[in-house]
């Protein structure tokens, strides 16, 4: 489980030939080298740039592409074209990695010395159509792969690099991650259901399932002095009512949320999972609904989903990896309902209980309250507000021949009016481009009730993800109209059951 994005790297791989001469490779060295250091310092880039020796033979780029493969932090390339570097040269390579690469169309120097350019120094430089010869094998190969273009020193070729990184590493946590189903979907439901072989095949986390009575084992092992421990984290965290406290009415029901998490901590720890699901549908030996269990662990990092949904938890744990060290939270989500007045419609997204603390607009309230569904006592739950601001909701959804990823972006904005007999954590917000256009086009495209949320992301993000991982990619945003979404569905259709045959 990746707790900090450092601890990962990308290799600057720069590609040339032995054409221009010893002296001309020295210089491209040194240029790569000068290049990969400024990346590697860069603020906006939140893993590491490594610089790997240039590449000028067939032999060089397939070992190169061997050992990336077998690098345990290694998440993918960035490459480049110094000089022209015929692109035969890089089949072998590219048609054995594994990991992804981003393609970065720049030279070293930013502008032409047009008093002194001369030969030599075009011989140099040749990034511009060194770049297209390297860009046609990529395309001739079909891989994906993101192509960044502009200087190596500006802001943005730097920002588009560090959130292509982001994907990249969410990618590579995917591979060998480990789900937990604490009990099944809710009955009936279409949405929440999938092919988890195929999942694991394409996307590499695996999907296990576990009867409750198996985490209730584990739950009951919990010590009292565990759950003290976390009674006093809880005073320290959030707003406790005197109720909840020690001799108050409902502390033993605060006690038991307790000793739920620990147990379900201990259970994930143990076997090394990093995204779990629950279902109020199946909830044999538990006492209450885990609510305060399951924010509590989203805030750690981990990826949920609720009522089985595997797929979300999964998706919210690779949004979480994503997000590491940006402002902003990301979480489970839900459109639950609607507010369709004329002069302004809006949702009001929340949970049953599941919403991450970490969107909250300061330190939420920890309380017990009925839930009246799942048959079981008052469970307790943070409850709290989430700040203004941009977000987007995301969602991946199995649609038989492929998955699909729906994205839309929104403005969090505030409530109308003070929500007090809602004891839930629950956000506002307005999609883009409005709610008549989003919902149309989310329920087009069969876009999933449940979501990743998140304040800290952008749909590029998500976008880059989506190619890395070989998932269709859906926008909606501010310049979607159902007409030109209706095609979009179509050809997309179309695309992927001809590409299957290609």
């Amino acid at each position: 489980m990746i707790n900090d994005l450092k601890t990962l790297e990308l290799w600057f791989v720069t590609g040339s030939q032995h054409l221009y001469g010893e002296e001309t490779l020295k210089q491209v060295d040194r240029d790569s080298r000068e290049i990969a250091a400024a990346l590697d310092r860069s603020r906006e880039i939140p893993v590491r740039i490594v610089f790997k020796p240039v590449l000028t033979r067939p032999d060089a780029i397939l070992a190169l592409c061997r050992e990336a493969n077998n690098a345990d932090y290694c998440i993918g390339l960035i490459t480049w074209m110094h000089t022209f570097s015929p692109a035969k040269m890089w089949i072998g390579g590219l048609k054995v990695l594994s990991k992804p690469f981003m393609h970065l169309h720049t030279q070293f120097n930013r502008d032409i010395p047009w008093d002194s350019i001369d030969m030599d120094f075009m011989n140099l430089n040749q990034s511009a159509h060194g770049g297209r010869e390297f860009g046609f094998i990529g395309s001739r190969l079909r891989i994906d792969r993101k192509v960044v273009v502009g200087h190596w020193s500006s802001e943005e070729v730097q920002r588009k690099t560090g959130v292509w990184s982001r994907a990249a590493a969410a990618w590579h946590e995917w591979q060998g991650t480990r789900v937990a189903r604490f009990g099944d979907n809710m009955r009936e439901v279409a949405v929440t259901e999938g092919n988890k072989v195929s999942a694991q095949i394409q996307f590499g986390y695996s999907v296990s399932g576990y009867g409750v009575g198996d985490l209730v084992a584990i739950v009951n092992a919990v010590s009292d002095s565990e759950i003290g421990t976390l009674m006093e984290e809880y005073e320290e965290l959030y707003h406790v009512p005197s109720e909840t406290k020690e001799g108050g009415s409902l502390n033993e029901a605060l006690k038991e949320a307790a000793r739920i998490e620990k147990g379900m901590r201990n259970f994930l720890e143990e076997g090394g999972f990093s995204a779990f699901t629950t279902t109020f549908e199946d909830l044999h030996g538990l006492s209450q609904l885990p609510g305060l269990a399951v924010q509590r662990l989203m805030a750690d990092g981990y990826g949920f989903g609720a009522e089985g949904d595997w797929k979300t938890a999964a998706l919210v744990r690779a949004m979480k990896v994503m997000a590491m060290g940006l402002e902003g939270g990301t979480s489970f989500m839900e459109d639950y309902t609607y507010h369709l007045h004329p002069d302004g419609m809006k949702v009001l997204g929340a949970h049953m209980l599941e919403v991450c603390p970490s969107i909250s607009n300061g330190k939420a309230c920890l309380e017990v309250h009925p839930l009246g569904i799942g048959g079981k006592a008052d469970p307790a739950r943070l409850v709290f507000d989430v700040a203004s601001g941009t977000g987007l909701n995301a969602s991946l959804m199995d649609m038989g021949n492929r998955y699909r990823m729906l994205v839309n972006p929104c403005e969090v904005v505030p409530a109308n009016a003070p929500l007090p007999n809602l004891p839930v954590a629950r956000v506002v917000w307005e999609p883009a481009p409005n709610l008549e256009v989003a919902a149309g086009a989310w329920i087009l495209a069969g876009g999933a009730h449940h979501t990743g949320f998140s304040m800290a992301l952008s749909a590029e993000h998500l976008e880059d993800f989506s190619e890395i991982a070989g998932i269709e990619y859906l926008l909606i945003d501010k310049d979607t109209s159902i007409s030109s979404f209706k095609k979009e569905l179509r050809w997309n259709d179309l695309y992927y059951h001809l590409a299957k045959g290609i």
